[in-house]
């Protein structure tokens, strides 16, 4: 019998790895070609205890410990930790400053029959990377600045906390103002040098928002800069860049936009005025007080209100004045703004961004009704 064992040898390694290593199903298929090759004429006279195995039931017992449970005891996957953190220095709530601009001036394209999907897709890219990229380097240098401590109100910054090294944020901030850069130059071929300046002034006000003594965010003239960037330059830009044409209603319609980004500010600024003092970080909050502030803030949402009837005024069309239905929950959320102090403004950070977003949804669905 040696000649066929050694013939048999093959199968036979190649046969025992899968009956540790492969679930029973398969096991029992390889289990079954065992028993083809096993039993022709030539092994059928074998010793049984070299190749034909005994029956055995206890490597068929089902191991139910490996296996995946059912799916209805299945948990929704999580977020790997390192995943969490990220998302968690880019702000989401901060991301509809970039995201409602563009939609805006997408529409508005759109309505002149001019949309035009990758200029649009560039611009968006452009937006929103630059504001990841500006958050990235908030988080970083506020940690050396001293602005985020242990005693922060607002939500944990990643570097200052632990969950991103500080070598890995900077790395970060690099790539998102390069993936700007990029973007800019895109729209730079598609509609001349203006782009390029605007992609190249971006990140160095991206940077010098908060990177050094003397930021914007330090000497309390970061607010200007938000209500230019995020409302007239993105939703003009965004139309220009499809329709190749400047309209100054656009810019006008930018406004609105612009305004309740700058609430945006206003807000985290009012909850981290202790904060910042302490860290000699001036905002407009810092140096002339709560009381200052919360009045900004109600400017800002009451201004956006009447950016639709002012669009309507030059371009008589008034479907897009439905954006004023905004000051209803914005009269409510600006009531919590003025009875609320520190940690307790925490929720109203992302109330604004929400009725960001419900502007932004109203005035584009009066647009298209025009």
């Amino acid at each position: 019998h040696l000649p066929f064992a050694i013939c048999h040898l093959p199968f036979a390694i190649c046969h025992l790895p899968l009956r540790f290593e492969i679930s029973d199903f398969r096991f029992q298929i390889s289990d079954f070609r065992f028993q083809i090759f096993a039993t022709p004429f030539c092994f059928k006279h074998l010793p049984p205890k070299i190749f034909h195995r005994t029956p055995n039931t206890e490597h068929r017992t089902p191991n139910t410990e490996h296996r995946t449970p059912k799916t209805e005891n299945r948990k929704p996957k999580t977020p790997s930790p390192m995943l969490a953190n990220w998302i968690l220095a880019a702000r989401p709530k901060t991301l509809l400053a970039a995201f409602a601009p563009v939609t805006m001036g997408a529409t508005l394209a759109l309505r002149e029959g001019r949309f035009q999907l990758w200029p649009m897709l560039g611009a968006l890219l452009c937006a929103i990377s630059v504001q990841i990229g500006t958050n990235f380097c908030n988080d970083y240098c506020d940690f050396f600045q001293g602005a985020d401590t242990d005693d922060r109100k607002g939500p944990a910054r990643a570097v200052q906390s632990g969950l991103i090294s500080p070598r890995s944020m900077l790395m970060a901030t690099i790539l998102m103002f390069a993936i700007t850069g990029a973007a800019s130059w895109l729209l730079y071929l598609r509609a001349g040098w203006p782009f390029l300046v605007l992609g190249v002034f971006s990140i160095l006000f991206g940077v010098l928002y908060t990177a050094g003594r003397f930021s914007l965010a330090y000497l309390g003239i970061a607010d200007p800069f938000v209500l230019f960037f995020f409302g007239p330059v993105a939703v003009a830009g965004t139309h220009y860049v499809q329709s190749l044409q400047f309209d100054w209603s656009t810019a006008i319609a930018g406004l609105g936009p612009g305004l309740i980004a700058t609430g945006l500010l206003v807000v985290n600024n009012l909850r981290d005025i202790d904060e910042d003092r302490h860290a000699n970080k001036r905002t407009l909050a810092v140096r002339f007080g709560a009381t200052f502030s919360r009045y900004q803030y109600t400017a800002c949402l009451v201004l956006a209100a009447l950016v639709p009837i002012a669009f309507g005024a030059i371009e008589n069309e008034w479907w897009p004045s439905l954006a004023l239905l905004m000051i209803l929950p914005g009269a409510f959320v600006a009531s919590k703004v003025w009875r609320n102090d520190g940690l307790a403004l925490r929720p109203y950070l992302g109330m604004t961004a929400g009725l960001l977003l419900l502007y932004t949804v109203l005035f584009c669905a009066g647009l298209l009704l025009q």
